[in-house]
């Protein structure tokens, strides 16, 4: 079962989709693929329809780019799991419309604290590479690495996947521990 939301953290082609994927089918709900991706070009288009032939027919997929928090809180119910496939495109394509970063976090994270179901969101951990040459590919990995940080805050489960392996961050903790 997805305990509330979970994260799901990792590198480029380091599994976490799958993963995620995984996660999501086995507990047993309807499957719900909120995909915030946008075949900007032939690459990206092959990687989408990639996505999309792993899926097969037992998914309902929703393609929302821009309002996730909205898009979450209409999709999130008790009896299914939304997997939010990805963060990382999601805050790009925030950049390319030119909308507020940080007020559409805020509204991200908000919705999180206040789901009516399950969620599992994909996200690229951007942080460990070589700091970028130019200032908006900078602010991009920081304002991706803030966001990472704000909702694994704000949710009950984070994993990291490298090389396919998941590895939990932070466990689900029963309502009498305390977190260190």
């Amino acid at each position: 079962m997805v305990p509330g939301a979970t994260l799901v953290l990792g590198g480029q082609r380091s599994g976490k989709s799958r993963y995620a994927e995984r996660l999501v089918a086995e507990c047993g709900l309807a499957r719900v693929y909120l995909a915030t991706a946008t075949p900007g070009d032939g690459e990206m288009a092959e990687r989408i329809a990639t996505h999309r032939d792993r899926r097969n027919g037992e998914w309902i997929t929703v393609e929302e780019p821009l309002d996730l928090a909205g898009a979450i809180e209409r999709l999130a119910r008790a009896d299914a799991v939304v997997l939010v496939d990805c963060l990382t495109l999601w805050l790009n394509n925030l950049y390319g419309a030119d909308r507020n970063i940080e007020t559409e976090s805020d509204r991200l994270v908000a919705t999180l604290g206040r789901l009516a179901g399950p969620a599992v969101l994909v996200s690229n951990e951007v942080g460990s590479g070589i700091i970028p040459a130019n200032d908006l590919a900078r602010a991009y990995v920081d304002a991706l690495g803030t966001l990472n940080q704000r909702v694994a805050a704000s949710v009950s489960r984070v994993v990291l996947v490298v090389a396919g392996l998941p590895l939990v961050l932070k466990p689900v903790r029963k309502d009498n521990e305390i977190a260190s």
